[in-house]
Order: C-alpha cells, then sequence, then structure tokens
C-alpha cells in the first residue's frame, strides 16, 4: 500500500511540476529535477527505493524505442558520420577521461571500477536538450544529431561498463576481447531489432483492432530488448534498429485511428517514465547525502562536479575539431554557421536517465559476498554529475541558442509547401475524374474542388512569405472561424446529452469527429 501511495504522489509531483515548468518557460526535466531536489530537503521525506531491474529493463527500452520510431531516417543518415564520432569515439573519451578523474582524485579506487563509473556517466542523454530546442528555433541538424547520438551511445557505455565491471568482479581483459564484444553487440543487436521489427510489421499490417494494435506497439521495445540482453547481444541496438524499422513502415501498420490513438498513448507513457526518472534522481541525491558525514558528502559532490566539467571539456575538444575536420574532408556538407551549431552541441551534454539506470543497476555486492567497491561513491558522483549538467548547462543552453540567433531551417518550410502542393494537385486531379463517375454528386465535388483551390492559395502565400517567421494572416483567422464552428457544435452536444436527448456513447461518437477535425485544422 505504501509503495502505491508513493507513486501515486510522484505522479502528482510530476503533473504539479511540469505545469509551473511550463508556465515558467522552463524545460519540463530540469524542473522536475529541481523540485526533487526540493523534496528531498524536506524533513521526512521517505527513501524512494528502486528496483535496479525497473528502470533499465522496465523505463528504458520504450524511450529508446519511441525515440527511434520517431527519428527521420534521411537526417539520421545524411549525420551518420558525426553521430558516429559522438555515439563511439566521444563515448570512449568520455569514459577514460571520467575514469581518470576519479581514479585521481580518490586514489583507493581501482582502474576498473573508475572506468565503470566513466562509462555510466560518458553517454548524454538528449531529453532535456530536445525539450528546449523544440520551444526554440535550432537547425534540424542539431536536433538530428543529439537524438542520434542518444540513440547510439548507450551501446557503447553499456560494452564499457559491463567489461569494466567483469574486470572488477575478477576477470581479465585484453583489447581485442572488447573491440569484439561491441562488434558482436552491435551486429548481434541489429540483426534481433530488424527481425523483432520484421515480424511485428507482418503482424501489424494484418490485423486492424486498435486496442490489440497498440498493445503490441508497447510490447515491441521488450521483444527486441529483452531477448538481445539474453543473447549476449546490444538491447539498446536492437530496441533502436526495431523502433527505426517500424518507423519508417509506420504509414502502413494500421488505420488513422491507430495513429491517432497510439500517438497519444505513447506521449503519455514517454511523458509519465521520464517525469518519475527525472523528479527521483532529484530525490535521490538530498537523500543519498543525508547519510552521509558533511565531510564525506562534500568531497563526493566536489568529485562529481569536477567530473561533469571535464565531460564538458572533454565533449567541446572533441566536436569543435572534428566537425572541422569533417567540413574539410567532405565541404558539401558544412553547415550555415559551423562555430555556433558547434557550441551548442558541446553545450547539450547533459545527462539523464540512461546514466541514472546503470548506476542503479551496480551489483551491491562481489560475487564471493564481499560489498562492491566504492558503491556508494560512484551512486553520489553519477547523481550529482546528471544534476549538474542538467542545472548547469539545461538552464543555460536557451540563453545560448537565442544569443547565437541560429534560426531554423528555411529548406524545411520550404520541403512542407512543396508536399502540400503536391498533395493537393493530387486531390484535384482526383476530383476531376470523379465528376463522370458520380454525376448525380457534382455540389460536393464542386464544394471539394473549391475548397482545394483556396487551399492551393494559402500555399503559394506561404511559399511566398518573405520574413522570417511570418505568417500568413487568413490561415489563422480561417482556423479560428472553424474553431469557432466545431465549438458551436461541440456545444450542441453537451446540451443534446444535459437534455437526455442522447447518450454518452453517441456524444463520444460525434464528439471524436469534431476532435479529428479540430486536430487536422491545427496539424
Amino acid at each position: 500500500m505504501q509503495s502505491a501511495q508513493l507513486v501515486l504522489a510522484l505522479l502528482i509531483a510530476v503533473a504539479a511540476l511540469v505545469t509551473i515548468a511550463r508556465r515558467l518557460g522552463i524545460a519540463y526535466p530540469i524542473f522536475l529535477v529541481i523540485g526533487g531536489l526540493a523534496l528531498g530537503l524536506v524533513p521526512g521525506t521517505p527513501r524512494v527505493g528502486i528496483d535496479p531491474d525497473l528502470i533499465f529493463l522496465v523505463v528504458l527500452p520504450p524511450l529508446l524505442y519511441i525515440a527511434s520510431f520517431s527519428t527521420p531516417l534521411r537526417s539520421l543518415r545524411a549525420n551518420l558520420g558525426s553521430i558516429g564520432s559522438l555515439a563511439i569515439g566521444l563515448v570512449v573519451a568520455s569514459a577514460l577521461a571520467a575514469a581518470a578523474a576519479a581514479h585521481t582524485l580518490m586514489p583507493g579506487m581501482p582502474w576498473a571500477v573508475a572506468i565503470a563509473l566513466g562509462a555510466i556517466v560518458a553517454p548524454p542523454d538528449e531529453i532535456a536538450a530536445t525539450a528546449i530546442a523544440a520551444r526554440l528555433a535550432v537547425p534540424r541538424r542539431i536536433v538530428t544529431i543529439l537524438e542520434g547520438e542518444s540513440l547510439l551511445n548507450d551501446a557503447t557505455a553499456l560494452t564499457i561498463y559491463g567489461i569494466a565491471i567483469a574486470v572488477a568482479v575478477g576477470g581479465a581483459f585484453r583489447p581485442s576481447t572488447g573491440v569484439l564484444t561491441f562488434a558482436g553487440a552491435l551486429v548481434g543487436g541489429t540483426a534481433i531489432g530488424l527481425a523483432v521489427g520484421f515480424v511485428i510489421g507482418q503482424v501489424r499490417e494484418r490485423i486492424e483492432d486498435t486496442p490489440v494494435e497498440i498493445t503490441i506497439s508497447l510490447l515491441t521495445p521488450y521483444a527486441a530488448f529483452l531477448p538481445a540482453q539474453q543473447l549476449g547481444a546490444s538491447g539498446v541496438i536492437a530496441t533502436v534498429a526495431a523502433g527505426l524499422y517500424l518507423g519508417r513502415r509506420a504509414s502502413h501498420m494500421g488505420g488513422p485511428d491507430v495513429r491517432l490513438t497510439g500517438r497519444a498513448v505513447w506521449e503519455t507513457l514517454t511523458f509519465l517514465l521520464n517525469g518519475i526518472v527525472f523528479i527521483v534522481t532529484g530525490l535521490e541525491v538530498p537523500l543519498l547525502l543525508r547519510d552521509l558525514a558533511p565531510a564525506t558528502a562534500a568531497r563526493l559532490v566536489g568529485i562529481g562536479i569536477v567530473v561533469s566539467l571535464v565531460l564538458v571539456a572533454v565533449r567541446t575538444l572533441w566536436i569543435f575539431p572534428t566537425s572541422y575536420l569533417a567540413c574539410r574532408l567532405r565541404p558539401e556538407t558544412r553547415p550555415t554557421r559551423l562555430f555556433a551549431q558547434s557550441l551548442v552541441l558541446s553545450w547539450s551534454g547533459m545527462r539523464g536517465v540512461v546514466s541514472l539506470a546503470v548506476v542503479l543497476a551496480l551489483p551491491p555486492t562481489l560475487p564471493e559476498g564481499g560489498p562492491y567497491p566504492a558503491r556508494e561513491a560512484l551512486l553520489i558522483v553519477t547523481l550529482t554529475v546528471i544534476v549538474f549538467t542538467l542545472l548547469g548547462q539545461g538552464l543555460t543552453l536557451p540563453w545560448l541558442i537565442r544569443s547565437l540567433r541560429l534560426g531554423a531551417d528555411p529548406e524545411l518550410g520550404q520541403e512542407e509547401a512543396d508536399a502540400r502542393q503536391q498533395m493537393i494537385d493530387s486531390a484535384t486531379r482526383r476530383i476531376e475524374q470523379l465528376y463522370p463517375v458520380w454525376p448525380g454528386h457534382r455540389p460536393l465535388l464542386d464544394r471539394l474542388r473549391d475548397t482545394y483551390e483556396h487551399r492551393s492559395e494559402h500555399v503559394e502565400r506561404q511559399r511566398d512569405a518573405t520574413g522570417a517567421g511570418e505568417e500568413d494572416r487568413e490561415i489563422i483567422e480561417h482556423c479560428e472561424i472553424q474553431r469557432t464552428v466545431i465549438d458551436a457544435e461541440r456545444e450542441a452536444l453537451l446540451r443534446l446529452r444535459a437534455d437526455g436527448a442522447i447518450d454518452d456513447d453517441v456524444l463520444r461518437a460525434l464528439e471524436r469527429e469534431l476532435d479529428l477535425e479540430e486536430r487536422r485544422i491545427d496539424a
């Protein structure tokens, strides 16, 4: 009962803090950490006991899956070199640099444990950065690189972590073995993920049942992650591969109802999972420090801050040279304002869910029964890194983006306008073909043709707009008129239900039609 009450209290806190964060214009992951820190300082706050498997096996797969499912594959391929450099090279460099810093500041710490710590804090989490980018005008390239890096860097970090843990508990290490382990995890995970994605895609294309399809989609990340982990491959890569494959085939699986419902379900699920993880991250820090002597707590937090600064420095020193080298080798890929984009990428290395999941999964004892060396220190240092990067970088990243005035990609608006015009032209041609087929329905066809001709005029005005961010005033006014009419229909429905003229099931069916129409207006 107490566990259920605690989960309910956390969900209420998440909802309240996110509402405040959005009113203040702060990315909600950052504000949840602040709220967790504040709650942890309240006397009598209960300790949140988290099963390591809960985050690593229950929370992580769906977050990876939906992130890869919604990642644009074309942009991912176009930036694959930069993403691979960050997801492999930078993670290795970050893990080694963080390990060296931790080993220097804690001389008694074994190298294997220090490298395990480095692997834990090496992979950035894009959730906070993309939440900030979504509210500001940034080039799509930055978002794609951050998303792609976050999808793939976990596999590198977890491979290093697995090897370090094996050595820490008495195993041996050889570089060739490490490379083969990583290659096997990568290839095996990709193969398993694509196989799972293919099978699930075939199943979903053959059924037409919205609840069943949503259930299958919720189980998909586990269907990829768990077998890959059991077979010694990368569950992270398997989940990402399945998500990328099925995301590409989403238009062929299910109908509009499945897509609308699925999107709402997944948005709610990821929001709740991220919310609980970030608030628990903030909550754990003061509760852990409370059990330590002040001098010990201050020393471990200080070490965490130093490790954070090392990670920021390594990321900066990696991104700038590799970005300029890539442009020298392939000048046609050089983005506009390379320095500004590299600066934003360098400052977007916040740590989050993966680091928390892995540090909580540290074994409490060694196989022979002794305590795991420096486990408490690793917990506090990791949580300090997460909180420091989320607050230090996350709170200043919006200011940096605004100061650099990067702006969104103008070609994205052009692509959208071209696609809309192609859709309108196709619909208009089909309407013309329907006149001889349905001669008794000319009024309807005339009305449809007028609608599409009007949309075509709007598209042309959008295409001809000159000022950055200039909006078509007429489109806005038309949308407002349509919403007003829909509101009138909805009020009539509610009156009918209140008068007893219709039942709730009739209201819901008709209200769904209005909701879909209003959603189409807002799209």
